[in-house]
C-alpha cells in the first residue's frame, strides 16, 4: 500500500448470517495509505493496516476471513461491546430498588453483556467521508431487557480514520429507563503482524491498579503499583514484566487487569497507554476520555482457532480495553455506570499510529 490522492469508503460482502442477513466488511483508506477493515456485523473491527519504519504495511489486529468463526467469537475479536465491558460478579447487580439477573457467560460471572451482546447484533452502518478523514456512523437500538438489562438503549457509534493515521472511536447512547452501560472495543493488537507480543514494549500511564480474586473480579481495593509487574509507567518488555513472580500474574495466567489511569483536569482526550514493537518500529497510542484500561495478554488463546494468518497462538495479540471499571454496579465507590434517562453518554478514545 502507497499513499492515495483521496480518502475512500468501500463495501464488499463477507457473508450470510443463519437468519439470511447479509453481512458487509467496509474498508476505510486514508490519504497515507492506511487501511481499516470493519464489518456491520457486532461492528467488529477485522483489519488494520499500517506501515513499519521501512513503510511495508502489515495488518496488525486478529480478526477471521469469513463470518461463520465470528458466530462463536468467543475471544470477542475487533468487536464493540456492551452494555457492560469486562465482568459483573455473578451476572447480579441492584438498582433502584430491583434486584436484575444476567446471564452467566464466564462462570461464575457475566461478562461483555452476555450470550449475545453487542458483539452478537447487526447494525445499520453509514459510511462519510471528507477530505481530511474517513468513517463509519453505526447505530442500533437495544430493547428492554437484552441480555437481562433494563431499559431501552439508542446507541451511535462512530470510527473516523484520519490522515495522520489515528483512529478514532466515539460513543453515544441515551435510555429510557436505567441501566448501566460501559461501551468498549476488544481489538487484538500485534503490532509485528506476526508472533507473539512478548518482545513489544508497554507503558500505562497509572499509578494504581485493580487486584482480583480468582474469577476475576475487583477486590475493590486501588492498589499501588510500586514495587510489582504491573509498573508500567516507563516503557517495559512485556515478556519480561510478565515472568515476574507475583499472585495477581498467576490468578489471571498473566494480565487481565484494569488499571486506573492518572486523568489529567476536564474532560478530554489522556494518554492512557502506548506500545511499541521494536523489530518493525511500529507505535501504537492510545487515548482515551476513560477512568480505566484493561490490559489482556492474551492468556487464553491457545492455537485452537484459526484466523487470517493460521492460529492464534498463545499470547499472539494484546488488548487495551479503555472503559470503566470492572463490577462497577456492585462496588460504589468505582465511577458511576449507571445512565439515567436525560442523561447522555458520551465517551472517545483514539488508536493512534506511527513508528519510532
Amino acid at each position: 500500500m502507497t499513499p492515495v490522492d483521496s480518502v475512500s469508503v468501500t463495501q464488499a460482502p463477507f457473508g450470510v448470517l443463519p437468519d439470511g442477513q447479509h453481512v458487509s466488511v467496509f474498508t476505510l483508506t486514508n490519504r497515507q495509505g492506511m487501511q481499516v477493515k470493519v464489518l456491520d456485523f457486532g461492528a467488529i473491527i477485522s483489519e488494520i493496516h499500517v506501515p513499519d519504519r521501512n513503510g511495508v504495511f502489515a495488518d496488525v489486529v486478529l480478526g477471521f476471513e469469513g463470518i461463520e468463526p465470528y458466530l462463536a467469537n468467543g475471544a470477542f475479536l475487533g468487536a464493540v461491546i456492551g452494555r457492560f465491558g469486562n465482568r459483573i460478579a455473578a451476572g447480579r447487580f441492584h438498582l433502584d430498588g430491583k434486584n436484575y439477573q444476567l446471564a452467566v457467560n464466564n462462570a461464575p460471572n457475566h461478562l461483555h453483556g452476555g450470550n449475545q451482546g453487542f458483539h452478537q447484533v447487526m447494525w445499520q452502518a453509514q459510511p462519510f467521508t471528507r477530505d481530511d478523514a474517513v468513517g463509519l456512523t453505526f447505530t442500533r437500538s437495544s430493547p428492554h431487557g437484552e441480555d437481562g438489562y433494563p431499559g431501552k438503549l439508542d446507541v451511535t457509534l462512530v470510527y473516523e480514520l484520519d490522515n495522520d493515521n489515528a483512529l478514532s472511536l466515539r460513543y453515544h447512547a441515551v435510555t429510557d429507563q436505567a441501566t448501566p452501560v460501559n461501551l468498549t472495543n476488544h481489538s487484538y493488537f500485534n503490532l509485528a503482524g506476526q508472533g507473539t507480543i512478548l518482545g513489544h514494549e508497554l507503558t500505562i500511564n497509572a499509578d494504581r491498579y485493580l487486584p482480583v480474586d480468582a474469577g476475576s473480579i475487583p477486590t475493590g481495593e486501588l492498589a499501588d503499583v510500586s514495587g510489582t509487574p504491573f509498573d508500567l509507567r516507563q516503557n517495559t518488555v512485556i515478556g519480561d514484566s510478565i515472568a515476574l513472580p507475583h499472585e495477581q500474574i498467576r490468578i489471571g495466567r498473566g494480565y487481565d487487569h484494569n488499571f486506573v489511569l492518572n486523568l489529567t483536569a476536564g474532560h478530554g482526550l489522556n494518554l492512557a497507554a502506548s506500545v511499541r514493537d521494536t523489530q518493525s518500529g511500529r507505535v501504537m497510542q492510545v487515548y482515551t476520555q476513560e477512568p480505566g484500561i484493561q490490559f489482556y495478554s492474551g492468556n487464553f488463546l491457545d492455537g485452537s482457532q484459526h484466523g487470517k494468518h493460521g492460529p492464534i497462538a498463545y499470547r499472539g495479540a494484546l488488548c487495551l480495553e479503555t472503559q470503566h471499571f470492572p463490577d462497577s454496579p456492585n462496588q460504589s465507590h468505582f465511577p458511576s455506570t449507571i445512565l439515567r434517562p436525560g442523561e447522555v453518554y458520551q465517551t472517545q478514545t483514539v488508536y493512534r499510529f506511527s513508528v519510532g
